[in-house]
């Protein structure tokens, strides 16, 4: 079947499923798990899960890796059904067998041929024919527990088989251990083996009970059968349970997972799925998921623009996952030993907040910063007090936590934006003085800018006292690698980004010295800025600027991107920038150049992360396949011409974040829902270039797609009920913004403060199929920065 014939019928099967699954299509309907998983990290599908759900349970098509492993939806055969999908987390492979029993002999033995014609895949559901076995599978789950439902065909031998001798995405098996409770119950753990980015070892314990009593319970040890009574512990081992079925007979399991102990899985599963009514978590999983998405309502647009519309913002709330249990339990692995903690409960004794598993908030202030804080301001705050959490238990805020261990992941202190910007907004149900001590001492040496990228065990990668210093972190900084993106020039521009968010939540509590300390490091980032090439650019140890000059190479002193990339990174002060390149025309000129140069590769370096790692399609001047540059259409909102952030947005939209294929979608990486976050934003025509951290947070606005967008807010949090945006004779040919009307008043700039928009009200936006130049073009209509005149 040709890669054509194939998309054609992917598609139509899955409109006919949505077609038949309900009569009137909700958002959650609209979610297409399938979207670019021909390119899937481990953590990147998801089908039976929930929001930031501890079970992610999903057919692996790959396991022996962290890239090209998990679901791939190219791949013709299954592995095995595991549980875990999380970044750097992974644990508890399952897989239903018939026949004389193989699956000693390894998931290349064991695995089943599929075809996608057998398949169903929906937000919070899985079915699909394991062909090998004639088995249909079909998955959903809780949140911390996984139910499986298999209907075997006749078989004197079916088996269900826990294989704890394989690696699994991003870590191997180090030792497993199951035990029988009874002949409808097995318990044990898997210890996962250290990775380059989690030090430590992951212990995931897990309680499987099945609704029908099995007839055996056997096991196996490095590829051979073992005789045992009722556990099996060590190296390379697994056990199953074999039974007799008939023609269609079902047999269903749930498998409760926690990182706390084998009793923690039981209270989990015995809290969350005391039943064995499996459609009825189908439905229920399906109703939380709509529940979640349908804060943003949209009107107009295609079916298609919908769904992938509702797909983006379904990532958004995917890949962050839960690791403390029903009650608040968690495993603490800061420090030499594992410990036990407890998350404060509330009145009604339930946990006050979760405690959270996550990639870096590396970009996150293009993202997350406005999309969670606007629309999921509880999520928000969980994550803070995760964060603060861990500050308790460690000692740092952390930059990406895996398993409780600190990971150090990319550079900076990416939590501090995060933070302020949601401090700035209002959404403060956290501890707010221990919120700045931790913030503030990840800006000093002995804090997270002292470490490169997986940086464990010293404190020099970062080069923060040459920061603090001169004003920049030199490039080369040393010869010895001390951890990963030890690159000195994008570590100025976040640091000096960072350090401008911090001194406005210093400000507005009153710490003037800390105001003022850093408010001059945030002016660090002209120390970089060349004037004899018109770009930043690398400073060496002895002051002097780098040679050769070459602005398009990948990383050397620019953190997966290159100069040309970077050199818009000034999110604190886009005035300042436009100072330095010598005023607003010069600006706009400069950088609708690399807009023009990048729409010839799709603003991407590839469709694929095996393309974005070639150095032929790293020499691009924007690159939507990553983080570094995610605010640049907005930039001309900024220089006077924002007709022009109308127009990149919606060429950035629909040759990057458009359409319904398995084999594109986010063009390298979709980073736990930061580019999900990112599409979702562009869609509905809101960003926030400084991620919501100027003293008085606003949105910067651009062109939505579609007609009507209501955010339906948190009244918890916010007074008003919801926020419409109104984008009228509004389509593909007329994206330019004619003019602007806010709760009745005419609006001649382009953006809004966020206090007004979480009052409520309405935004409505004339379009046309021409640029309207003088509309929200004046100096005085610019968004603020720090160098903007007062």
């Amino acid at each position: 079947m040709s890669k054509l014939t194939t998309i054609i019928t992917y598609l139509i099967s899955f409109f006919i499923i949505n077609t038949a699954f309900s009569q009137k299509t909700r958002p959650v309907d609209l979610v297409n798990p399938w979207v670019d998983t021909a390119n899937s990290r481990w953590f990147f599908f998801n089908s039976a899960c929930r929001p930031f759900g501890m079970v992610n349970l999903s057919p692996d098509n790959g396991v022996n890796s962290d890239w090209g492993s998990g679901y791939r939806y190219h791949s013709d055969s299954i592995k095995c059904f595991s549980h875990i999908h999380g970044w750097q987390l992974s644990g508890v492979p399952v897989m239903p067998t018939t026949g004389i029993f193989k699956g000693h002999l390894g998931s290349q033995q064991y695995g089943s041929s599929f075809s996608h014609s057998k398949e169903i895949v929906k937000a919070g559901y899985h079915k699909v024919v394991l062909d090998a076995y004639n088995i249909t599978a079909e998955l959903t789950s809780t949140t911390r527990v996984g139910f499986h439902k298999y209907t075997f065909p006749k078989a004197e031998q079916s088996h269900i088989l826990f294989d704890f001798s394989t690696f699994l995405g991003p870590s191997d098996t180090q030792k497993g251990y199951v035990r029988k409770v009874s002949n409808q119950e097995i318990e044990g753990y898997a210890i996962m083996a250290p990775t380059t980015r989690r030090p430590k070892t992951l212990t995931v314990f897990f309680v499987a009970v099945f609704d029908k009593p099995f007839d055996s319970f056997k096991g196996w040890r490095k590829g051979q059968l073992e005789d045992i009574k009722d556990s099996i512990e060590g190296e390379k081992t697994g056990a199953y349970v074999s039974f007799r079925t008939s023609q269609g007979e079902v047999r269903q399991m749930k498998v409760a997972i926690s990182y706390v102990s084998e009793a923690q899985a039981r209270l989990n599963l015995q809290t969350e799925l005391p039943h064995w009514n499996f459609n009825r978590i189908v439905t229920e999983s399906q109703t939380d998921w709509n529940n979640w998405l349908s804060r943003i309502e949209i009107q107009g647009g295609t079916q298609l623009e919908q769904s992938r519309f509702y797909t983006d913002l379904w990532h958004a709330l995917l890949g962050r996952r839960i690791i403390s249990d029903v009650n608040g339990k968690y495993s603490d692995m800061t420090g030499p030993e594992r410990r036990i903690g407890q998350i404060p409960l509330n009145a009604d004794g339930k946990p006050k907040f979760n405690h959270h598993n996550f990639d870096a908030l590396w970009g996150a202030q293009w993202s997350l910063n406005t999309l969670w804080h606007l629309v999921y301001p509880e999520v928000t705050e969980s994550f803070i007090n995760s964060m603060l959490l861990m500050y308790n238990d460690g000692g740092l805020i952390p930059r990406g936590p895996a398993g409780g261990n600190y990971t150090f992941v990319m550079s900076g202190a990416p939590s501090t934006p995060f933070i302020v910007s949601a401090y700035l907004k209002g959404i403060r149900g956290f501890d707010i003085d221990k919120a700045y001590e931790g913030m503030r001492k990840n800006h000093f040496p002995g804090g997270l800018m002292s470490k490169a990228g997986y940086e464990h065990k010293t404190l020099k990668g970062g080069g923060l006292e040459y920061y603090l210093e001169r004003g920049y972190v030199p490039h080369p900084l040393t010869n010895i690698k001390y951890g990963f993106h030890q690159d000195g020039s994008t570590q100025t521009l976040e640091y000096a980004y960072q350090d401008y968010t911090l001194a406005q939540m210093a400000k507005t509590l009153g710490k003037t010295d800390d105001y003022s300390l850093f408010m001059k490091r945030a002016e660090n980032y002209k120390n970089i800025w060349n004037p004899e090439i018109g770009w930043m650019w690398n400073r060496t140890l002895e002051g002097k600027w780098g040679e050769p000059v070459d602005i398009l190479r990948y990383d050397n002193g620019w953190e997966e991107g290159n100069a040309a990339q970077y050199t818009w990174f000034v999110p604190h002060d886009v005035q300042g920038l436009i100072n330095l390149m010598g005023g607003r025309e010069a600006f706009t000129t400069k950088l609708n150049s690399s807009f023009e140069k990048a729409q010839k590769h799709d603003f991407v370096s590839g469709k694929s992360h095996d393309k974005e790692t070639l150095e032929e399609y790293r020499r691009v001047y924007i690159n939507y396949g990553n983080q570094p540059c995610m605010q640049t259409p907005f930039l001309f909102n900024f220089s006077g011409a924002p007709w022009l952030t109308q127009y990149w947005t919606r060429q950035i939209i629909s040759k990057v974040y458009s359409g319904i294929s398995p084999d594109f979608g986010y063009s390298g990486d979709e980073d736990q829902g930061l580019m999900g976050s990112l599409a979702v934003l562009l869609k509905t025509g809101i960003f926030s270039t400084s991620g919501g951290t100027t003293p008085k947070p606003y949105y910067e606005i651009s062109s939505p797609i579609f007609n009507k967008i209501t955010f339906h807010l948190n009244t918890d949090y916010y007074k008003g009920k919801q926020f419409v945006i109104e984008a009228r004779n509004n389509s593909s040919g007329n994206l330019y913004i004619q003019s602007a009307q806010l709760n009745g008043q005419a609006l001649n700039q382009p953006w809004i403060w966020h206090d007004t928009l979480v009052n409520g009200g309405k935004l409505v936006l004339e379009m046309g199929q021409k640029p309207n130049k003088n509309w929200g073009s004046k100096p005085e209509a610019a968004p603020v920065s720090m160098s903007s005149k007062p």
